[in-house]
C-alpha cells in the first residue's frame, strides 16, 4: 500500500481532523510515514485564521510540492480551513495539487488518495456540516498520555474579526454519549489527560437541548478512573456559569484551569468586535472564578490594533491586565482579513503601532508571570511527566495541572531523587511530586522527589505514533 505523510498546521481542532484522516487511511491499509521523502501521497492540513497562518500554509504546500516534482510523491492533497476560503485559487494557482478537501469533507480523504474525489464548485458554496463521532477511526498524533477530544464544531457568535463560521460552519455539538464513549476508549488506550476542545466549549449541548451541557459532561467524565486530568479550552466569558465553576471545584480530576479568550477590555473596542461586556465585568467574573475554585489557573488572549483602538483604549487594556493578573496570556496582532466584518471598519491602526502594543502588553504580562512563578519556589507540587526534553535528554519536561499542553509554560526536571539508572525512570504521563528550585519568566525548574508506578499500558490495535511535523 502507498505511504502517506501529513503536515498538520494550526490549532488542536485541526490536529484532531488530521488524526481522523490518518485513522481513515490506516484502516484502509495505508502506511503513515513521518518522512516526507518516503511518502507516495502528501497531505497538508492548512490553517487560514489570520494572515501569518495563511502564509505558513502556502509555504508548506509549496514545500511539499517540491517532493512531488523531484521526489517519490505522486499525489499532493490540500485540506482544511484554507480550502474553505480559497478552494478554486489553490487548484488554479498550484497545479501540483491533485485534490482539495474542506473542513466538512475530511471523511473523503480516502477518495482523494485513490483519485476518486470530484471537486465541484458547488461544494465550496455549502457550509461544512461534518462532525466525527466515537466510531470514526482516529490515530493520535499527540504523545500517548495526552489527547484532544473535540466536543463541538463550528460557531454562531458574530465576532467581527473572526472568519471561523465561514471556515467551520454553524455550531453543532457531538452527542453526549458519543463524547463519553470516545473518552472511555482513550482512557483504556493509556491516555491520562484529555483536553476538551471546540470553538466555544461552554456552549456545548445547547443545540441538543442540554442545559449546562458542559458541566454535565465534565461531571460524567470525572468518573473515569483511568484519567488523571480533564480540562476544556476556549470558553466564552459570559457562558461561565456558577454550575460550571462549582463542577470544576468539586471533582479532583477536573483541572483547576480556565481558558477564557477575552479579546479586549475596552467597552468601545469590544462593541466594535461585537463581543460586548467590559473590563470591570470581566474582573468580577475572574473574582467569582477564583473564589469558587481555589488555586485556579486562568489563561486569556487579546487582540491589539483592532480598527478604532485608540491610545486610551490600549491604556485601559494595559491597566486591566495589571489588575487581572492572569497566569497565562497570549497577544495577537489584529489581522485585517478580507472576509471578516471588521475588514470594512474605518480607523485602521498602523502595523508598527500594533507591534509596539503587542510587545508592551506582553512585557506587562511577563513581569506578572515571573512574580507569580517565583512564589512557587520551595513548594512541592504535583506534575505530569512529559518525558525527555526535545532539546536535551539530560532534562525532562513536566507540567502542572494549571499548564495546558503546548500553549503554557513547563516545568523542567533536573533530578529524580533516588533514581540511579535510566531503567528506573517513570513513564511519560506518570504523576510525580516535584520540589520547585528555580523560576523563570514562564517556566519552572525543579527536582522530582516522588513519582507513581505508572499503570501498565494496555495493548491497542492502533498505537499512537508521533507524526508531526513532517521533516525532510
Amino acid at each position: 500500500m502507498p505511504k502517506v505523510g501529513f503536515v498538520s498546521l494550526g490549532c488542536p481542532k485541526n490536529l484532531v481532523d488530521s488524526e481522523v484522516m490518518i485513522g481513515i487511511l490506516a484502516r484502509a491499509g495505508y502506511e503513515i510515514t513521518p518522512r516526507a521523502g518516503d511518502a507516495d501521497v502528501l497531505v497538508v492540513n492548512t490553517c487560514s485564521f489570520i494572515a501569518p497562518a495563511q502564509q505558513e500554509s502556502v509555504q508548506s504546500i509549496l514545500e511539499m510540492a517540491e517532493y512531488k516534482k523531484f521526489g517519490r510523491a505522486q499525489k499532493l492533497i490540500v485540506a482544511g480551513c484554507m480550502v474553505e476560503r480559497y478552494r478554486n485559487e489553490i487548484r488554479e494557482q498550484i497545479p501540483e495539487v491533485d485534490a482539495v478537501i474542506g473542513t466538512g469533507e475530511i471523511e473523503k480523504i480516502l477518495e482523494a488518495c485513490e483519485g476518486g474525489l470530484r471537486n465541484d464548485d458547488a461544494e465550496s458554496a455549502q457550509l461544512p456540516t461534518y462532525l466525527y463521532h466515537h466510531l470514526t477511526p482516529r490515530i493520535l498524533a499527540t504523545p500517548r498520555h495526552t489527547a484532544y477530544l473535540k466536543i463541538n464544531e463550528g460557531c454562531d457568535h458574530p465576532c467581527t474579526f473572526c472568519v471561523i463560521p465561514q471556515l467551520r460552519g454553524k455550531f453543532r455539538s457531538r452527542r453526549f454519549e458519543s463524547v463519553v464513549r470516545e473518552a472511555e476508549n482513550l482512557a483504556a488506550a493509556g491516555v491520562r489527560e484529555i483536553s476538551l476542545i471546540g470553538q466555544d466549549t461552554t456552549f456545548y449541548g445547547e443545540d441538543l437541548g442540554l442545559r449546562d451541557g458542559l458541566a454535565l459532561l465534565l461531571e460524567r467524565l470525572a468518573q473515569l478512573e483511568d484519567l488523571h486530568w480533564i480540562r476544556f479550552l476556549y470558553c466564552y466569558p459570559n457562558r461561565i456559569t456558577p454550575r460550571l465553576l462549582d463542577t470544576i471545584a468539586a471533582h479532583p480530576r477536573l483541572a483547576k484551569y480556565l481558558d477564557v479568550p477575552l479579546q479586549h477590555a475596552s467597552r468601545d473596542v469590544l462593541a466594535r468586535m461585537k463581543r460586548g461586556s467590559n473590563g470591570d465585568a470581566f474582573l468580577k467574573m475572574l473574582d467569582k472564578a477564583r473564589k469558587a475554585i481555589p488555586g485556579v489557573s486562568i489563561r486569556t488572549s487579546f487582540i491589539v490594533g483592532f480598527p478604532g483602538e485608540t491610545e486610551d483604549d490600549f491604556r485601559e487594556l494595559c491597566d486591566f491586565v495589571r489588575a487581572a493578573e492572569f497566569d497565562w496570556m497570549g497577544v495577537f496582532c489584529y489581522s485585517d482579513e478580507d472576509k471578516s466584518q471588521s475588514f470594512a471598519l474605518d480607523r485602521k491602526v498602523g502595523e508598527k503601532t500594533i507591534a509596539h502594543r503587542r510587545d508592551t502588553l506582553m512585557s506587562i504580562q511577563r513581569k506578572i508571570s515571573a512574580r507569580k512563578l517565583k512564589k512557587q519556589i520551595g513548594q512541592n507540587l504535583q506534575v505530569m511527566l512529559e518525558g525527555p526534553s526535545k532539546d536535551t535528554d539530560l532534562v525532562w519536561e513536566a507540567r502542572l495541572q494549571g499548564m495546558a499542553p503546548d500553549i503554557d509554560g513547563k516545568v523542567y526536571v533536573t533530578e529524580f531523587e533516588g533514581v540511579n539508572d535510566a531503567a528506573d525512570l517513570p513513564a511519560q504521563g506518570a504523576l510525580a511530586t516535584i520540589e520547585i528550585t528555580e523560576a523563570k519568566d514562564y517556566d519552572l525548574i525543579g527536582r522530582v522527589t516522588n513519582f507513581e508506578s505508572p499503570r501498565a499500558a494496555r495493548e491497542t490495535s492502533a498505537p499512537a505514533p508521533t507524526l508531526f511535523p513532517i521533516l525532510a
